[in-house]
């Protein structure tokens, strides 16, 4: 007997979350030795650690409570890590040593993994002037520039890839230039970003007044508030990004707003946090929870919640205590509020348990109705922690019963937080579960509507084939044992079906009681009017939310997967029709057999001077047509330097080889533009270049570019896709960076592979 509900649950937890030797071999031989290892290492600072082990193991059991990953995968290994999933950096100086001492500890922090956020409205707009140096300030994206290659060169150095967020306020005097950044393709390509919007830049849009654009007390521009909010939603309504903050309302909500103010989130913005704040993760699988599913009888088990929230809390408080900080300002940041972030998953999965359509008036009252009680059972369990241990070093009870957050609060928790005191400042936030929702048998994701009932998934094998399997949703298949053929209900619908309001209207009900924020995506139509896209962001900030994120696909995002209906059998995954604008990297040939070279090939050679080089180097690049597409074949390198000799033969004759099987190979240009020589680069053509083998890498990129093998230079891939070969007469999505699978999905405002958890959020 095993306790995975799927075989993709089995297959996430030997991938991401198995505990092996440096070889390769388990030492978790088992999901309950995960359980164990887990559970006994945050039971260790109890002074009963015994039954505290095994009360945790409990919570773990069956996939009950799901710490994030980060938990999962560290905790009791011994290894220097965080636990830590979130993170916002310092206050940025607006001083040429005080950036880069932020760029320092921005890369300290992801080396471990950390995924980070940065308000860079703290820095001047460009053509200020700079004091005693007799020049202007380049403005702050051009410092966000220097962080995206900080991010790249980290990720470059084989570590966890880096995910980062950059927020900047509505009444920057670069503000424009910020909503408008992401425009270019090849720009900023680890950054997420989000204009911090104000409660009056709000009330200027609604009553069309003029905005002042600002900065350390003078006023470098006045504009149309509507003029700039149209602007915001244009750029989103094209290329899904920058997102929305409400910023005000964060600060107002915020239970510590007596001792903080906040600026920027993590990078899928369900926590906003102060300068240095950092919060763990993790979630209750309400779809565990349900007892007699699809039955007249059907309902959450209130009580077994109300415990698993309870345990859930003191083992997230253990957290802060187990986990290591890449800078000691998170360790004591973290230390002074203990922030924690419980949320949920399989939330979508429970409602069609319950017979409740996600979306409808009474789904989102029972969404509230939960939300509620986890908020007042981790509101309880944390009081009686402070009774037991201590409450937060900077609880003041007045300030903090004072706090938007709590001015709703039961009164009954209320007066045991006064009496009590609390341990932990923040309690509950809806986190990106992607990853372990898939460990846990496929549930539905965080607050998300079911995206797919089922798809298929291509697995490899040891001896390098393909499988194929049916992965379906965890209500799906529960749905599937209990009536075996059925036709499935009607209130069984998912994100395709959906309409933007139905999103908003749970978002809303669920931000109610989520002292927190929220990840969470939007789904728009394609071709839904500007007007009424603009309406979802208004109905966001009027309905409460903190934040908004939506996703349109078109042929610059790409187009998420649709689903056919079909009420006998779970529907199939399907692309949108071949005729719509090709998505990035989804046309690409792979050739099952490398090809014999024909006699002739066209190609370019190109000349490339690196200085302080005596001699050039030579770059030759031909290409195949195959289906009747231009594609890369081989390359030849020579340079008369015999210094050189050795590797331009052994890269010549490794990117040849791998152009020969096809598929999408713009990886080698990232890989090669990725490499750095600690002797220094050089500057060509107005940019830095930081060795040489980058500069190869970029002519490559710029022939690939010129044969329209890719669409602009910085649209390459980052790694390896490793795809199977595939009928090109079949429709299909985004592929996946990662494992090449295509079918990418935008889930909890991250582009999310369903094949191996990918995702660009980290």
């Amino acid at each position: 007997m095993t306790r995975f509900a799927a075989p993709i649950a089995e297959q996430i937890w030997d991938m991401k979350y198995r505990l092996k030797e440096a070889d390769g071999t388990p030492i978790d031989q088992t999901v309950e030795d995960t359980w164990r290892r887990i559970a006994r290492a945050l039971a260790e600072v109890e002074d009963d650690a015994p039954a505290w082990e095994s009360k945790f193991y409990g919570a773990l059991e069956d996939f009950k409570y799901l710490p994030a990953g980060r938990i999962t995968a560290g905790a009791g290994t011994a290894r220097s890590v965080t636990l830590f999933n979130c993170f916002v950096m310092g206050t940025i100086p607006d001083s040429m040593g005080g950036i880069f001492d932020m760029l320092k500890e921005a890369a300290l922090t992801m080396q471990q993994g950390g995924g980070i956020g940065y308000d860079f409205s703290t820095i001047r707009p460009k053509g200020a002037g700079v004091k005693g140096v007799a020049a202007d300030a380049s403005g702050p994206l051009s410092f966000m520039d220097v962080w995206d290659a900080m991010c790249r060169t980290i990720m470059s150095a084989g570590s966890r890839r880096g995910a980062m967020m950059a927020t900047m306020r509505c009444d920057h005097p670069d503000i424009e230039n910020f909503i408008s950044a992401k425009s270019d393709p090849a720009r900023l390509r680890n950054f997420n970003v989000s204009v911090l919007i104000t409660d009056p830049f709000m009330e200027a849009v609604k009553a069309g007044k003029s905005w002042d654009l600002v900065f350390d007390g003078r006023v470098y521009r006045t504009v149309e508030a509507r003029d700039l909010w149209n602007r915001i939603m244009r750029a989103t309504y094209d290329y899904a990004e920058p997102g929305v903050i409400f910023i005000d309302r964060i600060n107002a909500m915020n239970n510590l707003a007596y001792c903080e103010t906040i600026a920027a989130t993590n990078p899928c913005g369900e926590q906003p946090l102060p300068p240095y704040g950092a919060c763990l993760l993790g979630s209750i699988n309400l779809a565990r929870l349900v007892s007699d599913p699809f039955g007249d009888a059907a309902a959450l088990d209130e009580a077994a919640l109300d415990d698993l929230v309870r345990t859930s809390v003191r083992m997230m408080d253990n957290v802060v205590d187990a986990s290591r900080f890449p800078l000691p300002q998170q360790a004591e940041e973290a230390a002074n509020k203990r922030r924690i972030g419980l949320g949920v998953t399989g939330l979508a999965d429970a409602l069609l348990m319950l017979g409740l359509r996600y979306g409808s008036d009474e789904a989102a009252e029972q969404t509230r109705a939960w939300m509620k009680r986890i908020a007042r059972a981790a509101y309880l369990a944390s009081a009686d922690l402070a009774e037991e241990k201590g409450a937060f070093p900077l609880f003041d009870a007045d300030k903090f019963l004072a706090s938007g957050a709590l001015a709703h609060m039961d009164e009954d928790v209320k007066d045991a937080i006064r009496k009590k005191g609390i341990r932990n400042a923040l309690l509950t936030s809806i986190a990106p579960t992607g990853t372990i929702s898939l460990y846990a048998g496929n549930v539905s994701s965080g607050i998300e509507p079911v995206f797919a009932y089922a798809y298929t998934r291509k697995v490899l094998q040891k001896d390098g084939t393909r499988t194929e399997e049916e992965v379906v949703d965890y209500a799906v298949q529960m749905w599937r044992d209990l009536k075996g053929d059925a036709p499935l209900p009607d209130h069984f619908v998912n994100a395709q079906t959906l309409t933007p309001m139905d999103h908003v209207k749970m978002q809303a009900a669920a931000q109610e009681w989520v002292d927190s924020s929220i990840s969470k995506t939007i789904n728009c139509p394609e071709d839904i009017d500007f007007e009424a896209f603009k309406n979802v962001y208004l109905e966001a900030y009027e309905t409460g939310c903190k934040g908004c994120t939506t996703y349109r696909p078109n042929a610059v995002t790409g187009s998420v997967l649709s689903v056919a209906e079909d009420k006998k059998s779970a529907p199939e995954v399907v692309s949108k029709s071949d005729d719509e604008p090709a998505t990035p990297h989804g046309d690409v040939i792979y050739i099952a057999e490398p090809l014999d070279r024909p006699q002739t090939l066209e190609g370019n050679t190109y000349k490339l001077k690196w200085p302080d080089s005596e001699h050039a180097i030579y770059i030759t690049i031909n290409d195949i047509i195959v289906g009747g597409r231009r594609q890369p074949f081989e390359v030849f390198i020579n340079s008369k330097n015999m210094e050189h000799y050795a590797w331009t033969v052994a890269l010549t004759r490794m990117i040849s080889a791998v152009f020969r099987r096809g598929g999408d190979v713009s990886f080698v240009v990232e890989e090669l533009k990725a490499v750095f020589d600690p002797r220094g680069g050089a500057w060509m053509q107005g940019k830095y270049v930081p060795s040489i083998l980058a500069a190869i890498g970029g002519v490559i990129e710029r022939h690939l570019v010129s044969i329209g093998f890719i669409a602009g230079e910085g649209l390459g891939l980052k790694s390896d896709p490793r795809a199977q070969v595939v009928n090109l007469d079949q429709p299909r999505g985004p592929a996946c960076p990662s494992c090449g699978q295509f079918g990418m999905q935008m889930i909890e405002g991250c582009m999310t592979c369903p094949s191996c958890g990918h995702s660009k959020c980290g």
